[in-house]
């Protein structure tokens, strides 16, 4: 029973990554982050959204362990922690152009 609980538990923590990827503005953010690091400026001017917004889906993206910040004075750069998260993105283009044929 020990091993099932283990396995629950993986797959919830799994679930967190994937439900942190399931909304557009985000996965915009993460391919623009997929080029370098990017600061919070320029990912709101990215998805069009108000600060306050792009900082709460940043934070999501962080607590999943998807991005990382750094603090510059005044300023908040992002970039990937895992940029394997990206062969998702692959895997993701892979089911839609097979339901396209």
């Amino acid at each position: 029973m020990q091993t099932d609980i283990v396995t629950r538990n993986q797959f919830e923590e799994r679930a967190k990554v994937v439900k942190a990827l399931a909304h557009p503005s985000r996965l915009l953010m993460i391919d623009e982050l997929s080029r370098g690091e990017r600061c919070v400026c320029e990912l709101r001017d990215l998805v069009g959204h108000d600060m306050s917004t792009v900082s709460k889906h940043l934070a999501v993206l962080r607590k999943a362990g998807i991005v990382i910040d750094d603090k510059r004075g005044k300023q908040t750069y992002y970039r990937l922690k895992v940029p394997c998260v990206l062969n998702f993105f692959q895997c993701i283009e892979s089911v839609l152009e097979a339901d396209r044929t």
